[in-house]
């Protein structure tokens, strides 16, 4: 009986593994060797994205992605329920870390949810915030991406407080902020009615830009006049300035404005703080 194994066609794993031909020794051949998968199309670009994503997660710390101090949507333990229940349904998040009268201790994390029967019962003027708050996972700044990944699906938890060395609350970072780095943003339908949000005052008047604000919107804000014809975003100009994708707290001067990058990966940045300094 004759074999005729040799002209079924080769599965994509059997042609990605003939690449492995000579063992790579750094992570950089890995992704040289995943890069020629797809110039040879044996992967797609979305495939590429992924295990590029997948082999990058493993050189980050959570402080490259983690949501600073200064953007979290946090509750004060003594905030009356009128005062922060407008916070939580504008926000549209899930989870929200309670702080300390001292504002720099996170006492717990509050499930939006967990308000739901709390309100229908008629409970809302009555109950006590203390009583229904769920533990807090605490995740130094330093720690690897792919290690917070493994210790989310173990625990089943979602979101963790991040501090710094002195143990004080540095910000927060998701489940949903690790996977973004390997598949991409995932929007859902609040960040698709977000766009009026691209620029916002925070309460101690730091102004926050998302990279992806369009230079348009950008130039009508703040009554400037950046060239839009070379690029559709403040995060392009920004990175064009630098001439590379810059770090978190890395901050460049264009024109009259201080660009200070608050958020981003070494793939892209996400938030920018701007500011206009003393002349």
């Amino acid at each position: 009986m004759s074999d005729d194994r040799s002209s079924q066609p080769r599965s994509w794993l059997e042609r990605f593994t003939d690449l492995f031909s000579d063992d790579p020794q750094s992570r950089q051949d890995i992704k040289d060797i995943v890069r020629e998968a797809a110039e040879r199309s044996i992967v797609d670009s979305d495939t590429l994205t992924i295990l590029e994503g997948a082999l990058q997660v493993s050189e980050m710390q959570v402080r490259d992605i983690m949501v600073p101090r200064s953007q979290m949507v946090a509750i004060g333990i003594n905030d009356p329920i009128q005062e922060f229940l407008p916070r939580i349904i504008e926000s549209a998040h899930s989870r929200f870390p309670v702080l300390g009268e001292g504002q720099n201790e996170v006492l717990g994390v509050l499930l939006a949810k967990d308000l739901l029967p709390l309100i229908l019962n008629g409970q809302r003027d009555s109950f006590v915030l203390q009583d229904i708050l769920r533990p807090t996972t605490f995740v130094p700044e330093s720690k690897r991406l792919n290690v917070l990944l493994r210790e989310f699906r173990a625990t089943r938890n979602h979101m963790a407080v991040v501090v710094d060395e002195f143990g004080g609350a540095a910000g927060l970072v998701t489940i949903e902020d690790v996977l973004e780095q390997i598949v991409g943003d995932i929007e859902d339908e609040h960040d698709e009615h977000d766009e009026d949000g691209n620029i916002k005052v925070m309460d101690d008047g730091a102004i926050m830009v998302k990279a992806l604000t369009p230079v348009e919107d950008f130039n009508e804000h703040f009554h400037t006049h950046l060239p839009d014809d070379d690029f559709d975003t403040v995060g392009g100009i920004v990175i064009h300035h630098f001439g590379r994708v810059p770090e978190c707290n890395e901050s460049i001067r264009i024109d009259q404005w201080q660009f200070k990058v608050v958020n981003g990966t070494s793939r892209q940045i996400n938030l920018l703080e701007v500011t206009r300094p003393e002349i």
